[in-house]
């Protein structure tokens, strides 16, 4: 079913880094471990330290939950929703501080940590160049220069201005001002370039999950978007498109299953193995309780709205939508992202209206009646929705140990990186189609006619964005880079109507492609208040922690 895994991350607690000065950090190694001057002497070792750099991929919330960080980003958006009294919630609703250990710290620590780790790679590793081959020693270097590239995008993305070192530095000693974002953004633009012309092309499949070029050009591309940068976001696009290595895989609802892991549409990925102790809890924590889970991750109606009719119209132009019945004729991305009601998952009729105590169990043959905790439990899904994706059917004896491998960078988001950067260059031609229909005709929805303007082109590829990927966490950094966090955050967050769908239930769209239920917001069920202070709120704040023992520091706006 799976393919043999590669990496086989070892607990090396000799590779110590620049980890943000924390206080805390020192008790968490021991001072008998390996020296710098001793260790990085074979082509082992070496292999060793950039391996255990791979395992900074899956960094998480700490004791909160096992999912992919990258993942959990959706939860403080629009279209999803955390249950748990978390960091998330108060990101969501303007009340994170300084302060907040598991989220602010915790990121902060994971990245200085990981770059800490590759410093002091590359600055060692030339003790074992002699005994090294020579093509293996580039590529090492070359996948620790991008891990280091990779961290100081999310940390500029996350905080703005921070601080900034390519050399390994003395705890003790590491007291650093904050570097402007924009000398750190140049940083990365030519670190992945130039390591994108030494890192391979593909590997074998038992390699599969390493960082190629391909990845390298993605985060680049990633990293001009964000900022901007349109001609350089659109030629590195196309440069992977131009690899014709990668296409989409040509079923959407099968992406995200163990039938469709390795596939042509993976760029970067995270792999996952009981064999080798690398696993998380995705399933668990979006399973309702009738399939084992806690549902704490969770859809909302906002997302549910979203997709359009089967023939391309937004829900409230679509003669096809029929409010009273609203899972039929949409875009199929809906039900292979989201468990909606009437639809069977993991053998159970899903249902949260809440009349339906009883559901039927299709677990068993013949099918039997079985109480619906879906209704009845009182943590139960709040939005009267769950998430499909990364739950796997061959797992459900593996709830919260999941080895789904999950993608942290696809082809799709290739495709619409290039046209929304052509979009925004003003380039309207064939190739922006192309891009757009490309992934639109793998869900299912009819392609888009040429003649658009750039207005109605540049809402088209952000409502793409908005379908294709939630929950991976590509919403969080669009809803701040589009600068419209502040019109779609605040407000009520909605779920299913609490009782019956009904033919007026219709949602108005604004300019932004956002539902707004003024006519019947009483009529659903409300779960949540978000706010968001566009003085403050685009950055998070810089731990205190750090604050307290870094005197060169200072606060982010507002906080």
């Amino acid at each position: 079913m799976k393919t043999k895994k590669y990496f086989h991350f070892l607990l090396v607690v000799f590779l110590i880094g620049f980890n943000g000065c924390s206080e805390d950090y020192l008790e968490k190694f021991p001072l008998d471990s390996p020296s710098d001057a001793t260790f990085w002497s074979t082509e082992s070792e070496l292999q060793l330290s950039i391996n255990a750099i791979y395992r900074s991929l899956y960094f998480t919330d700490r004791d909160v939950t096992h999912l992919p960080f990258q993942f959990l980003l959706d939860l403080a958006t629009d279209i999803s929703w955390d249950r748990n009294l978390s960091s998330w919630q108060l990101l969501s609703q303007g009340l994170i501080t300084p302060n907040d250990e598991p989220l602010i710290t915790g990121t902060w620590n994971s990245a200085y940590q990981t770059i800490g780790q590759c410093n002091r790679l590359l600055a060692n590793m030339e003790h074992a160049q002699e005994v090294t081959d020579p093509e293996v020693y580039e590529r090492i270097a070359a996948e620790a220069r991008f891990f280091r590239a990779y961290w100081y995008h999310l940390l500029t993305s996350f905080y703005g201005d921070v601080p900034f070192t390519v050399e390994p530095l003395d705890v003790f000693d590491a007291k650093l001002p904050r570097t402007a974002r924009s000398e750190i953004h140049t940083f990365i633009l030519n670190e992945l370039d130039a390591v994108a012309s030494i890192l391979p092309v593909e590997y074998p499949a038992n390699e599969r999950g390493k960082i190629t070029a391909g990845a390298a050009l993605a985060i680049k591309a990633r990293e001009a978007l964000f900022s901007e940068e349109w001609d350089i976001a659109a030629t590195a696009a196309k440069r992977i498109m131009d690899l014709n290595l990668y296409q989409l895989y040509p079923d959407y609802s099968e992406l995200f299953t163990y039938a469709a892991e390795n596939n042509s549409e993976e760029i970067m990925t995270i792999q996952f193995s009981r064999a080798n102790q690398l696993t998380h809890q995705t399933p668990i924590h979006t399973r309702g309780r009738l399939g084992g889970g806690y549902v704490t991750k969770i859809p909302t109606q906002a997302l549910i709205d979203s997709y359009e009719s089967i023939d391309g119209l937004p829900i409230d132009q679509s003669p096809l939508y029929d409010a009273s019945n609203p899972f039929e004729n949409r875009d199929p991305r809906l039900q292979a992202t989201c468990v909606v009601p009437g639809s069977v998952f993991l053998g159970y009729q899903f249902e949260t209206h809440p009349d339906s105590l009883m559901v039927w169990d299709y677990n068993t043959n013949p099918p039997r009646r079985v109480n619906n905790l879906e209704v009845t439990h009182a943590y139960a899904t709040f939005s009267g929705y769950q998430y499909r994706k990364y739950v796997a059917d061959e797992e459900r004896e593996f709830r919260g140990e999941s080895e789904l491998n999950i993608m942290l960078v696809r082809y799709a988001e290739v495709l619409l990186m290039y046209a929304e950067a052509k979009i925004e260059k003003g380039e309207l031609d064939l190739s922006v189609y192309d891009a757009i229909n490309a992934v639109r005709l793998r869900a299912g929805l009819p392609a888009i006619a040429a003649g658009k303007s750039q207005d109605e082109l540049r809402k088209i590829v952000r409502q793409e964005r908005k379908v294709e990927f939630p929950f991976e966490g590509l919403r969080f950094f669009d809803l701040r880079r589009w600068k419209i966090a502040e019109d779609v955050m605040p407000g009520t967050l909605y779920g299913r109507p609490q009782r019956d769908y009904e033919e007026s239930f219709i949602p108005t769209f604004d300019e932004n492609g956002i539902p707004h239920y003024d006519a019947y917001g009483d009529e659903l069920r409300q779960f949540d208040t978000r706010n968001f202070n566009p003085a403050r709120d685009y950055l998070w704040p810089i731990p205190q922690k750090e604050l307290d023992i870094n005197s060169n520091l200072t606060q982010n706006p507002g906080y």
